[in-house]
């Protein structure tokens, strides 16, 4: 346990030496990479290829929302199917998931094919996605493992910022078949690392000591989704993340349609949002490995809403740059410090069901955010929008602060982090403290 100074903050770790990148985890790194590749190199690609096999606008609304609908659906099965069949087999099935049908769209261009594919395409990134957070989490050294996760979420943000635009690029000078070839084989290359990957799940906690409440529960072997969302150690990370990535998602949408007239300003903003958030999530599990992740959770749930309220003034070069910048530190840090501590707070069985309420505050909040200030957006105008976007994303501050509390007050001595089972079991504990 880390001893505190006399100022009353914890000094830091010993710096830790067990080795980081072995040769399992580069396979599941690899692995990872490859399935983003393969889901970020056609996302924007088929909005385009269904408008030019005459299915118009609603046609690629509807491919994207078949995509993002269906991953939903697979993360909410995932940790069933993991704790049944185990994390690798679910990311082999996940992969050819998502490989094998894209190979259907060099068959037909019509809009009932390209929907199907979007359909099974999602289900299988959800699968990969979930199953790639539990093998990471196992093979992760428990005094390394956020800047493990930190590393592979570097891995993981790569496709996003070259395959992207590079779909799209492709698209264009090389036409769709060669993006769809490309698609299916690096969706379906993590099948050659499957059976290099361990069998059974390897325990790489270190013992920790913990302040325990009177009447702790005992934990369960295996646990649902909805027990996590029960859980207040798993549901006040679950809620952070949820109210960053909604707004989130809404920068995404609407950034470009703000800036339409400016050129590439808005591939240059989300550009530089994205290189900030890759750098952050390295740099937060680093720190956060050495004084505590839960300390992490309310700067960065307060950095994200500055950078977003920054976008007010979108018109701004500077204001805009600069609240980008912001906004990608933020999320970074939440999204490192969020799944680290999840996985921190409950045992190894129980890892499946933390990477997937994981998965689901990602992709159902980037989903959401859109929807929801999209109904806004043509009435108040742009700037409006951001500014409600910061409001949404300012809700992060309330879970993150009652999480910072509930830790920080039971300290005994030092710093001492808590799991989800300590935090869950005396709700008045909790309320006492927040």
């Amino acid at each position: 346990m880390t001893s505190a100074t006399s100022a009353g903050r914890p000094a830091p770790a010993a710096v830790p030496t067990a080795r980081l990148v072995t040769g399992g985890l580069a396979r599941v790194l690899l692995s990872a990479f490859m399935t983003l590749t393969s889901f970020y190199v056609l996302l924007s690609v088929i909005p385009l290829y269904v408008r030019a096999t005459g299915g118009g606008t609603r046609g690629a609304g509807l491919a994207t929302g078949a995509l993002l609908l269906s991953a939903v659906v697979a993360e909410l099965a995932a940790p069933g199917l993991i704790r049944r069949f185990g994390s690798r087999m679910v990311l082999g099935l996940g992969a050819a998931l998502l490989g094998v049908p894209a190979l259907a769209l060099l068959a037909s261009g019509q809009l009932a094919t390209i929907v199907a594919s979007s359909l099974l395409r999602g289900l299988g990134f959800g699968l990969t996605g979930v199953a790639t957070g539990v093998l990471i989490a196992e093979l992760v050294p428990a005094g390394r493992r956020g800047e493990g996760i930190g590393l592979s979420g570097v891995a993981e943000s790569i496709p996003a910022i070259v395959a992207l635009p590079g779909g799209v690029w492709l698209a264009g000078h090389a036409g769709y078949p060669v993006v769809i070839w490309i698609a299916a084989v690096t969706a379906l290359c993590p099948l050659a690392v499957l059976p290099g990957l361990p069998r059974q799940p390897r325990e790489h906690r270190k013992p920790r000591e913990h302040w325990q409440p009177r009447e702790r529960r005992q934990p369960r072997e295996s646990r649902k989704l909805l027990d996590g969302l029960r859980d207040a150690g798993l549901r006040r990370p679950f809620l952070v993340f949820l109210a960053a990535t909604m707004p989130a998602g809404a920068v995404a949408a609407f950034l470009p349609l703000a800036l339409a007239r400016s050129g590439n300003a808005a591939a240059l903003g989300l550009l530089a949002q994205a290189v900030a958030a890759t750098a952050s999530r390295w740099w937060a599990g680093r720190i956060g490995d050495r004084y505590g992740q839960a300390r992490l959770l309310l700067p960065g749930a307060v950095v994200t809403a500055a950078g977003i309220a920054a976008l007010i003034w979108v018109t701004s070069p500077a204001a805009m740059y600069a609240g980008m910048c912001l906004f990608g530190m933020g999320f970074g840090i939440l999204e490192s410090v969020t799944f680290t501590l999840m996985i921190e707070r409950v045992p190894p069985s129980a890892y499946g069901t933390a990477s997937a309420l994981w998965n689901l505050a990602y992709d159902a909040g980037y989903g959401a955010g859109p929807v929801l200030l999209g109904v806004a957006v043509s009435s108040i105008g742009y700037p409006a929008c951001f500014g409600l976007s910061a409001l949404l994303a300012c809700a992060a501050i309330v879970p993150a602060w009652r999480d910072r509390a509930a830790v920080l007050g039971c300290r005994q001595g030092g710093y001492v982090d808590l799991g989800a089972w300590a935090l869950s079991s005396d709700q008045s504990t909790s309320k006492e403290h927040t």
